[in-house]
Order: structure tokens, then C-alpha cells, then sequence
């Protein structure tokens, strides 16, 4: 865990989902692989030759945006595949409870979390796929918003998704809630964490549920 700022008025925590509310590999790497191999479904090609074609764009991307990271759905934009149909093949390809199980010691932390502060997702999956997600960990109730890919159709690190969520958050608030009042927190610094930071919020950085499971301590 690295922590890069806690707000001195702290009212919200900001989730990321996928590799941050649960440690699983497989379903990680699924959740890339099912839409690759999709693509070269129909563009009738091997699974291996379209991995291939997505590992070059991005390494390529990386090079020319110093080192920076480009999401699948953006990739897979560079070839022709729009963006709704990525995330319809998201909402129609992925089985969360074939990975996912409920996890006690998350339970207890978002209760504790709970308590004091409001908790939102914001994730490049679609918000169906996120729901599904939070529903197989057990954790649905602690979220009733997610900011998915098919909310604004924009994707982390992209500004839009995290102002849609503090607007969100303000609303459900009888006092107003601003970025400065808000936490990040997530497993990727380049999506998670940095342009949240320069929004004026807070920012944790983790390396799996492990760690989110230690947040309270660190922040109460």
C-alpha cells in the first residue's frame, strides 16, 4: 500500500474494482482475453494472432506517450471496434461467479468504511458487468452507484468518469461533496490514481484486496 494523500476533509472513497476489491489472476486476464478472442472472431483471425496485434498497439502506444498505459476498449477502438460493441461483448462474455466468491474480510471493511463516509465504484468495465462483479463478492449493498465504461462512455485515466462520480456523490449529499473531499483508490497508479490527484483528491495505492482490507487503519 502506498499512500500519496489523505484529505484533511475526507466524506467519499472512490473504488476502483477489478484487481483492487478482489485478488484473482485468471479472472483478471478473462476479462482482457474474452474480447480479444471475440475480435478475432470476427475478424477471422487466431486468438493468438489478435493477442499479438493488441500487445503491439500498446507497446507501441507506450513508446510515444511516455510509457503511459492505453485501455483494451481504446485499443480495440484502433481497430475498428467501436466502443459499445466492446462493452456489449463485456456484458455478454464475462461470468464474475465463475472467479469470484464472497469475501467476509472485504464485507467487514466497507462496513466499517461505511459508517463515516460514502463509497462509489468507478471502473472501465460496463455497469452491468460491475454490478455482477460486486454482487458475486458480496459487497452490491455498499455501492448503489458505479460509474461504468457505458456511463460516459469514457475510460480511466479519462477525466470524465471520476467528475461523473463526485457529481454523483455531491448529489447524495445534503452538504455538497468536491474532489478535495473524495479518495481514490485502486491497483493501477496511471488509471487509479494520478489524475485524481491532480484533481485535488486523496489517493491510495494497492496491491489487491489484501491491502484494501487494511484501509480503515490507515485512514481512521
Amino acid at each position: 500500500m502506498k499512500i500519496y494523500k489523505i484529505p484533511s476533509d475526507l466524506r467519499a472513497f472512490i473504488f476502483d474494482i477489478d484487481s483492487t476489491l478482489y485478488t484473482n489472476q485468471a479472472y483478471a486476464f478473462e476479462q482482457v482475453d474474452c474480447q480479444v478472442r471475440q475480435f478475432a472472431k470476427e475478424r477471422g483471425i487466431s486468438a493468438d494472432e489478435a493477442r499479438r496485434m493488441v500487445a503491439e498497439y500498446r507497446k507501441q502506444f507506450a513508446a510515444g506517450h511516455n510509457g503511459s498505459k492505453v485501455s483494451l476498449g481504446n485499443t480495440l477502438l484502433s481497430f475498428g471496434v467501436p466502443i459499445e460493441q466492446s462493452v456489449q461483448w463485456r456484458r455478454e462474455l464475462l461470468e464474475p461467479t465463475d472467479f469470484l466468491r464472497r469475501d467476509e474480510k472485504l464485507i467487514d471493511e466497507l462496513k466499517i468504511l461505511q459508517k463515516k463516509y460514502q463509497l462509489i465504484c468507478v471502473t472501465n468495465n460496463p455497469v452491468l458487468t460491475a454490478r455482477k462483479t460486486l454482487d458475486a463478492l458480496g459487497i452490491s449493498e455498499f455501492f448503489p452507484e458505479i460509474v461504468g465504461l457505458d456511463t460516459c462512455f469514457k475510460s480511466k485515466p479519462a477525466l470524465e468518469p471520476f467528475e461523473t462520480a463526485v457529481e454523483i456523490l455531491s448529489k447524495s449529499s445534503e452538504s455538497g461533496i468536491k474532489a478535495e473531499n473524495c479518495i481514490a483508490i485502486g491497483d493501477r497508479y496511471d488509471m487509479d490514481i494520478a489524475l485524481p490527484l491532480k484533481m485535488g483528491m486523496g489517493g491510495i495505492l494497492v496491491n489487491g484486496v489484501e491491502e484494501v482490507y487494511q484501509i480503515h487503519k490507515n485512514v481512521l
